[in-house]
């Protein structure tokens, strides 16, 4: 088909015609770069040394002073400018409704992590406050959080199990030993402050070297199975504090198998009243719930369901003597006032290594997808970096004054966020409400049944098992994100919520190497009259030229899919090299046996015509059996469209040099279309243009390569030049 040749001189110009469609022309001389380097584009000369480059990096000013102090303390930015009369009252209200759940959750959640219940306000206390002033986000509520918490509990359980602490009865030597629950407590203690000391660090030390990106290997559908299979583990632990049957608690492999079959085994032993109690509690906080959001536009602030189960069970354990009469577990001892600064157990470090790791990643990552969520409705801006320096300073500073690792916690977020929360002064409040009740109050909370807060924790793991609705949605949009989905929450409900995250994350970087590995390629076409290069296999109206195979492959070339490319690209175009070299070998040995068989009829003519006529109509026929094979292959150029691909490394490289000579040796030529700028210095670097591959065969768009390729073509070089 012929070529438009219907352009205008000096550029692109767009006009706006009669019938106010806009018009795209452009006439120039086709372009490879060679010209582009020589004619076009020169580099900007960068006269700036290294050294003064890093002179500049570390030079002080009082502009740049003033930069880090407010990107290190956030508060600076918001808080000198704080609209009191605007803003004061709602977030007051705010942080009063997020201060009663935030209690219950801390003293529920403390469970969650085989701590005593005090050390759940701890650290509903000290990080919130820090937060204030380090955080980012205006309307995420830190603290306690479920996940974070139960991982914790693995870990204290493995490093102090129950069989550590034995306590023989001092009036009888054969009886069975009972378990020293003092010392057990503050041995998980120390574990759990080590843990939390090692993850402030890790926090902050990948804030610093600028690792804020790391979240995004922890997609949205690994996180949401991950958090899925972490609330399946919160339920089934907490069945028997609802039951209050007494088993011991298992960590790692299996273990909420091990779980849920010890509580099964001893279901007969069901403390009833602890039963009911439970029941109930679970029965009017989900209506509460219910209400809140049925009605939640109607509601001035959501009805505090989760301090109405503490206060009214609480008074009800306390009036019925439940502990001492029913024998139904509370929460014990509260001591009042907060504990003196020290420091953690570093004897510990060795082991808790791997687990501070995944604490860290899990509680950043459940930090910055919140933190983005609410920075994009409410229309500001949370930086990733700053989130890791202030969790991890929240975590660190915390840690010497006995608290556990925190993260944000979602039910707490939405609380603060529509009860009308502006700033972080609403979380402010609520830590000195926590701080208050740790002072002052704590003793009252000391007849509260664990049943209730397993009733707390239960109906708070709805939102995370309504997460299961992502399986149909999944499947019906995105198969590789389903089967991410179910890998993370299979491995991690199996597994362990460490190594099922470290199964899930090695599964979800397998599946990006899947999708280079499966990538879509296609023969492209000319649509008339256009411009544009479509798929030939899928629209009608995109047609080849004769002669020419434009191949485009959408994934970039490296080490891992090379081959693979070169492979497709020689299906794809129908022109294999190795298929046309042994044609060509075959076509030259039948010349060959044909001159061979010419030279022999000849002789045969010679002697036919010594011994008579007869001889002539033989030799006749005979000649007519003589047989020359064609050239198998009517493709004289092939066209990379390089338009998708976004790196190229070294050995794709050599493939990609590999096959232009492949192609060469059987006068195929291969050109380079549409390569980024990126690209084209990543091959400078690796020294792709020696010898015959020169920046001639690369070309800006695949129009100017079509073009070059239809004009008559040079005597091509002998295949052993090409190096």
């Amino acid at each position: 088909m012929s070529l438009p040749v219907d352009m205008e001189q000096d550029g692109a110009v767009a006009r706006e015609d009669a019938d106010s469609t806009l018009m795209y022309r452009i006439e120039r001389p086709v372009y490879n770069e060679t010209s582009i380097r020589s004619q076009l584009l020169s580099r900007k000369n960068n006269s700036t040394t290294f050294r003064e480059r890093l002179a500049n990096h570390f030079r002080c000013s009082s502009a740049r002073a003033k930069a880090v102090a407010l990107s290190s303390l956030p508060i600076l930015t918001w808080l000198p400018s704080y609209p009191v009369k605007q803003y004061l009252f709602s977030d007051v209200v705010s942080g009063l409704s997020t201060a009663v759940v935030q209690l219950p959750q801390g003293l529920a959640y403390a469970m969650l992590a085989a701590v005593p219940p005090v050390y759940g306000l701890y650290s509903s206390f000290y990080p919130v406050l820090l937060y204030t002033f380090f955080g980012t986000s205006r309307h995420i509520s830190v603290g306690t959080f479920a996940v974070i918490s139960l991982m914790i509990g693995g870990v204290a359980l493995r490093e102090a199990p129950d069989s550590m602490f034995p306590l023989l009865p001092a009036n009888a030597s054969n009886v069975s030993a009972v378990v020293d629950t003092e010392a057990r407590d503050a041995r998980r203690v120390q574990v759990a402050v080590m843990l939390t000391t090692l993850v402030g660090i890790i926090q902050f030390v990948f804030g610093l070297l600028r690792f804020g990106f790391v979240a995004i290997y922890l997609t949205e559908p690994l996180v949401r199975g991950f958090t899925t299979a972490a609330a399946v583990h919160v339920f089934i632990s907490q069945i028997k504090y609802l039951l209050g049957v007494k088993t011991q608690r298992f960590s790692g492999p299996l273990a909420i198998i091990y779980s849920a079959k010890a509580v099964f085994t001893d279901i007969t032993s069901t403390n009833v009243v602890s039963l009911i109690l439970g029941l109930a509690c679970i029965i009017v906080l989900y209506f509460v719930k219910d209400m809140n959001e049925r009605f939640k536009k109607k509601l001035p602030i959501p009805i505090p369901g989760e301090i109405i189960i503490v206060m009214v069970s609480t008074g009800v354990s306390y009036g019925l003597s439940l502990s001492a009469d029913h024998k139904v577990d509370v929460v014990g001892y509260i001591p009042s006032g907060l504990l003196p600064p020290a420091a953690p157990d570093f004897s510990l470090l060795p082991n808790l290594i791997t687990d501070s790791f995944a604490v860290a990643i899990v509680g950043f990552s459940m930090d910055i997808s919140l933190a983005k969520t609410f920075a994009l409705k409410h229309g500001y801006s949370v930086d990733g970096n700053q989130e890791l320096i202030a969790l991890g300073l929240c975590n660190f500073i915390s840690s010497f004054f006995q608290t556990f690792a925190i993260s944000c916690s979602m039910s707490r977020s939405l609380v603060q966020e529509s009860t009308g929360g502006k700033t972080q002064i609403a979380g402010l409040l609520a830590s000195l409400m926590v701080l208050l009740v740790v002072v002052a109050v704590g003793f009252v909370f000391q007849p509260l049944p664990q049943t209730a807060l397993a009733a707390i924790i239960m109906v708070n793991l709805l939102g995370m098992f309504k997460q299961f609705r992502d399986i149909p949605n999944l499947w019906r949009t995105t198969k590789i994100e389903l089967v991410i989905w179910l890998v993370a929450f299979v491995a991690s409900v199996l597994l362990g919520l460490d190594f099922g995250l470290l199964v899930a994350i090695v599964f979800a970087i397998l599946t990006v190497i899947y999708r280079t590995q499966s990538s879509k390629s296609a023969v492209l076409g000319y649509v008339p009259g256009t411009g544009l290069y479509c798929d030939v296999d899928e629209y009608e109206e995109a047609v080849e030229y004769e002669g020419i195979k434009i191949f485009h492959c959408n994934s970039s070339i490296y080490f891992a899919n090379s081959d693979l490319y070169v492979n497709t690209l020689k299906e794809k175009t129908g022109v294999n090299p190795e298929n046309l070299q042994a044609a060509r070998k075959a076509r030259k040995k039948q010349e060959k046996a044909n001159d061979n068989q010419n030279a022999q009829l000849r002789i045969c003519v010679k002697e036919e015509h010594r011994n008579g006529p007869s001889g002539d109509s033989r030799a006749e026929t005979n000649t007519e059996e003589v047989v020359y094979l064609k050239s198998p292959s009517t493709v004289h150029s092939i066209v990379l469209d390089w338009t998708p691909v976004s790196f190229v490394d070294s050995v794709g490289a050599k493939a990609i040099k590999q096959v232009i000579k492949q192609y060469a040796a059987v006068d195929v030529q291969v050109v380079i279309a549409a390569c980024s700028r990126v690209v084209l210095a990543d091959l400078d670097t690796l020294q792709f243009f020696t010898g015959a591959m020169t920046t001639d065969m690369v070309f800006p768009t695949v129009h100017d390569a079509v073009l070059h390729c239809t004009s008559p073509r040079p005597a091509a070089a002998p295949a052993n030049e090409l190096t």
